[in-house]
């Protein structure tokens, strides 16, 4: 089914042998930490953060998963991926991935993204899997649509276990101002298609966090997963997903452009962030950025109040009319507080 991908391969690595068996599977009950809000600096001494993740009973090594791609397209791929360390591969064994959200030719065919931007037709298919499915199940998200809580909330509310966000951004890349085609091409024609990589990763952050506010106060989130993806790079780029709620963060254009081997800098800028905030699992820190987002409104309440308390040392402009034209770089940077 060309609109299905799926995930998780399990990997022996005493053997070397890759595990195509799939058991039955029996949705566990997660119960989350309350560490969530200390700050303190490790020791030298501090043991080595624990980067394993248990989700929708796959247990993995590290949160770092290979996403629906060419990395992993077939057995030799994979086994690389995993002989690197990667933590799973959007293959096809332990869990299925349904794709709700590819740009390219699907649409046309009213599958992939047609399918993920139509919350009636997206409950349907979800009902079709989870009615004979016997693994994990998870929708894949397009960003391409103006809220993209809808389809996420149909696609738990229709059985799946997980969602991960986002899937590539439609986009033209450009204008030849020579040829006057547009570029790429493909004997002189293009179509808009998927933008990915690290422009794509501050919109995945914005879609990843609706997500899980969403899943907080509508699934109470513990027997439900979240897979952030977009423009993953470096381990911060890993952490801010996880800050946000994600329990896995997928990989593929980064794996395409550095080498399935970018895995180990990603396990090791991760832990060294975890070390810096005393962190030992990665539960103690998934979601904890989370509070500290609100709505416009009450930014301008809690900058008007701020204001007030700093209008003793005039410390920030008081109003609009206060803006020089002279010094704004200065007057901008006095506007906000970080």
């Amino acid at each position: 089914m060309a609109s299905l991908n799926f995930a998780r391969v399990g990997y022996n690595n005493r053997n070397s042998v890759v595990d195509f068996s799939v058991a039955r599977h029996v949705r566990p009950t997660l119960t989350r930490p309350t560490r969530v809000g200390f700050k303190v600096f490790a020791s030298d001494s501090q043991a080595e953060p624990d980067l394993s993740v248990c989700v929708n009973g796959l247990q993995m090594p590290n949160p770092f998963v290979i996403g629906s791609g060419p990395p992993g397209t077939n057995y030799t791929v994979m086994k690389r991926a995993f002989d690197e360390g990667w933590g799973a591969v959007i293959a096809k064994t332990d869990a299925i991935e349904i794709n709700f959200s590819c740009p390219h030719g699907m649409p046309e065919r009213k599958m992939g993204a047609a399918v993920g931007q139509d919350c009636a037709l997206l409950e349907e298919v979800c009902g079709w899997i989870n009615a004979k499915a016997t693994v994990p199940v998870w929708a894949k998200m397009t960003p391409n649509i103006t809220d993209i809580t809808e389809p996420a909330r149909v696609a738990l509310s229709s059985g799946c276990e997980g969602v991960s966000a986002i899937n590539t951004i439609m986009s033209v890349m450009g204008i030849s101002l020579d040829t006057l085609r547009p570029e790429p091409c493909v004997e002189g024609y293009s179509t808009p298609g998927g933008y990915s990589c690290k422009a794509v990763h501050p919109i995945a952050l914005a879609k990843v966090m609706s997500i899980a506010k969403m899943m907080n106060s509508e699934f109470n989130d513990k027997e439900y997963s979240l897979s952030g993806i977009g423009g993953v790079e470096t381990g911060g780029d890993a952490a801010e997903f996880i800050l946000l709620g994600a329990n896995t963060v997928q990989v593929c254009t980064g794996v395409m452009m550095h080498g399935y081997g970018v895995v180990k800098k990603l396990c090791a800028e991760l832990k060294d962030f975890m070390k810096k905030h005393n962190f030992s699992s990665i539960e103690d820190f998934r979601g904890a950025s989370l509070q500290y987002f609100t709505t416009h409104t009450d930014l301008v309440r809690r900058q008007r109040e701020a204001i007030q308390e700093r209008k003793a040392v005039k410390k920030g402009l008081q109003s609009d009319k206060d803006w020089t034209g002279d010094g704004f770089v200065k007057e901008t940077e006095s506007m906000v507080s970080n």
